[in-house]
């Protein structure tokens, strides 16, 4: 076990690095082979009519005259131990993690990100409790009563879920219970200033990525488990006379959880990187709303570190879903 830890620790390191190298070209090679030049880049960073001695100053502190592979080199040292930026008519040091300065606000980016990180986790936390027990619940159920009422009401609503864009969901919910009836509240509050507060803000942006992605988990679960359910040992522990919970729970939902495994993780991956449609629709100040900002503004850094954050948060629940993997299945640890 200890070996696969180490084997995947080791794979996820490598796969982040990869991760900056493909993040740094899309920024800042790209934009050089559409002809975009050094002294148009830098001038992003002082602002409008500047004069050619404060690009030429610019281009030179920031490393844009530099080769591609030295600006990678100092844009990783920055993440790592932190960068000094020539800003113009004043110098500032930028502590690791340095994802820059922004060209808008010329504030740095990762305090930025931090200040935001909470409402998302919020966000992605309290969705991913509900959409996991709904669906999968929903879909032990329909595999137990295939072609039943149960089965045809929960696959319906799992259609209607996976049909409905959360931007009509989300509006839906965000005028029935917030403004028609002012059920719950509309500004967010931390978890640690009133928790019941911060509850009640978040419900309705809770229950709108649920319904959507409870749908999936649920028709995944019902296929997994139907088919799980018809196998010989299903049938062997029957005969050995096993409660029928326990062969459902113990044997049947856990050998159809490795699908079930992997898109979890993604998504909650994915999530944790910024839910941009959700926290866009019922003004959440997180990283997805930062990030909308950030592309209306064509502000580069901010754009680059919430890349490289939600790119982070993928790999991250990519090598925690390895090690859940072989927690249950023993199986993996020997492949």
């Amino acid at each position: 076990m200890i070996s696969y830890i180490l084997r995947r620790t080791v794979a996820a390191v490598i796969l982040l690095l990869v991760v900056t190298a493909v993040t740094f070209a899309i920024f800042f090679l790209l934009p050089r082979l559409a002809g975009q030049t050094a002294d148009q880049l830098a001038q992003q960073y002082i602002g409008k009519s500047p004069s050619k001695a404060d690009i030429e100053a610019v281009k030179q502190n920031l490393g844009l005259d530099q080769p591609v592979y030295v600006q990678y080199w100092d844009f990783i040292k920055g993440i790592v131990s932190g960068a000094t930026y020539d800003l113009g008519p004043t110098t500032a040091q930028c502590n690791a993690p340095c994802f820059g300065y922004s060209f808008k606000t010329h504030v740095q980016v990762w305090p930025q990100l931090t200040d935001r990180l909470p409402v998302t986790m919020s966000l992605a936390a309290g969705a991913a409790v509900m959409w996991l027990l709904g669906g999968v619940t929903a879909g032990v159920i329909s595999a137990l009563k295939p072609r039943s009422f149960a089965d045809r009401t929960f696959m319906g609503i799992a259609l209607a879920g996976v049909s409905l864009p959360m931007f009509f969901t989300g509006q839906l919910a965000l005028f029935l219970f917030t403004y028609k009836w002012p059920i719950f509240g509309r500004e967010y509050v931390p978890f640690t200033e009133n928790p019941s507060q911060w509850a009640n803000t978040l419900f309705p942006a809770w229950c709108s990525l649920a319904l959507l992605y409870s749908a999936i988990y649920a028709r995944l679960t019902r296929s997994g488990m139907l088919e799980t359910m018809s196998e010989d040992f299903i049938r062997t522990a029957r005969a050995k006379g096993l409660r029928e919970r326990n062969v459902v729970a113990k044997h049947g939902l856990r050998a159809a959880l490795t699908p079930i495994i992997t898109v979890f993780g993604m998504d909650l991956g994915l999530l944790l990187g910024g839910a941009v449609i959700t926290e866009t629709v019922f003004s959440l100040h997180g990283i997805g709303e930062y990030a909308v900002q950030s592309i209306r503004d064509n502000d580069l850094p901010p754009i680059l570190g919430v890349t490289l954050l939600a790119a982070f948060f993928v790999v991250i629940a990519n090598f925690l879903v390895d090690l859940l993997y072989a927690a249950a299945d023993p199986r993996v640890r020997l492949s």
